[in-house]
């Protein structure tokens, strides 16, 4: 999903082709720069982790330190060439090693150095730590039918998604505190920290916070300061067309 940042269209008549060609950028990340030189606007890149062996194979991670497998690898490689385009200011992560490695991918190609947030973290899920899908339909089908309702659970006696998005927020404004005008912030996190973090910056109800689609493994949404708080520029973007597997399908 993308967009331009917060403003209206002119009137008058519309332009010509030739127009229309002159003005054309061929790259989002050129025409995200452009816009965010024009008004001043910071964005904020929620970059989701690379593959792991336990996405693979359906695991719900949570907190679990699980590290990027060579297929998540070679994604968050890829990745952080397109978004070294959009020429990042600053770089923050979460300290579970899946989110960390997948930001020095980026931190190499840009010279930028990592801050490491631990409120960056994916939901703790207790119980279901380690088990797939299968498994956890079979011990514990009231939490998951629940989950899948969208009601508010506590997934394996965890964190509920409102605690996530209590601890997420605060740390994105951490590191969007360094960045000047203008200037973009990075953010490797996890799927469902991420999911929860644009719902609560986009101001919606949670009852909607289940309408954003998981993000497939590094893969990113991008939100853009404007006028009225914090607009979804783009979601699930990237190269990558792989299926959406992990914690927050």
């Amino acid at each position: 999903m993308s967009g331009n940042q917060d403003g209206g269209i002119g009137a008058g008549a519309a332009p010509s082709p030739a127009a229309q060609l002159r003005d054309y950028e061929p790259t989002e990340a050129a025409a995200l720069d452009r816009a965010t030189q024009v008004n001043g606007a910071r964005n904020v890149v929620l970059w989701r982790h690379g593959r792991t062996a336990w996405n693979l194979e359906r695991r719900f991670q949570g907190q679990t330190d699980i590290p990027l497998d060579e297929v998540g690898l070679a994604q968050a490689e890829r990745a952080a060439r397109v978004l070294a385009g959009l020429r990042p200011s600053v770089i923050i992560a979460s300290d579970l090693i899946r989110a960390t490695r997948t930001a020095e991918t980026l931190a190499h190609l840009t010279d930028l150095p990592i801050t490491l947030d631990e409120g960056l973290r994916e939901t703790y899920a207790g119980r279901w730590q380690g088990l797939n899908d299968d498994e956890i339909i079979a011990r514990y089908p009231e939490e998951f039918e629940a989950f899948r309702h969208g009601e508010p659970i506590r997934r394996g006696g965890g964190e509920l998604e409102t605690e996530v998005a209590d601890r997420v927020v605060p740390a994105i404004l951490r590191g969007l505190e360094k960045v000047p005008p203008g200037g973009t912030l990075v953010v490797a996190t996890h799927g469902g920290a991420a999911r929860v973090a644009l719902g609560r910056m986009m101001g919606l109800p949670y009852g909607l916070w289940g309408a954003l689609g998981g993000l497939s493994n590094c893969c990113w949404s991008i939100l853009g300061e404007a006028r009225r708080g914090w607009r979804l520029l783009e979601h699930n973007a990237g190269t990558l067309l792989e299926p959406v597997i992990g914690d927050d399908e």
